[in-house]
């Protein structure tokens, strides 16, 4: 099987069981690793004692996957997207615009990272203008949009198809 090395970057991500959740479909999928970004909950130290709420819910969602899949916290988002293109990385963004594609129709290039924004006001236009391509996936409902966490799934597996 051919490499498809698949990159997650969660950003501004306000609840810990999404990125739990994220984490645990992730390592299901395969993903080579998660970058945390914004205010996103990033997991416990292997060796903490002392865990935050937000950790032990994010632990929790993720059963054991923010052990399996790596993963790192990354201040600057803007300069992540820039150092992964300058790696030949394709940037991908998941997000409903009139200009997305269609994740059925998308056919993406390796090695590429998927960002996700917040549940509430999505990936941004400061940030969309720095994706080499924008996906959506297709909603037949009353809703607009589904949770991060499940439409993270959907992307990853849509992706890496």
């Amino acid at each position: 099987m051919e490499n498809r090395q698949l990159f997650l970057i969660l950003h501004d991500i306000r609840s810990a069981h999404n990125v739990g959740a994220v984490f645990r479909s992730a390592d299901g999928a395969g993903v080579s690793k998660i970058f945390l970004t914004g205010y996103t909950p990033v997991p416990a130290k292997s060796d903490c004692i002392c865990k935050t709420k937000a950790e032990k819910m994010l632990e929790k969602t993720a059963l054991g996957a923010e052990q399996s899949v790596a993963w790192e916290r990354f201040e600057n988002l803007a300069l992540l997207i820039e150092t992964l293109q300058k790696e030949n990385c394709t940037i991908i963004a998941l997000e409903k615009t009139a200009d997305a594609t269609e994740i059925g129709k998308y056919e993406p290039s390796f090695p590429a990272a998927l960002i996700l924004g917040n549940e509430v006001e999505g990936v941004t236009e400061d940030v969309l203008k720095k994706c080499d391509a924008i996906i959506s996936i297709p909603m037949r409902g009353k809703k607009e949009s589904l949770n991060v966490s499940v439409a993270a799934g959907i992307a990853m597996y849509g992706l890496l198809k």
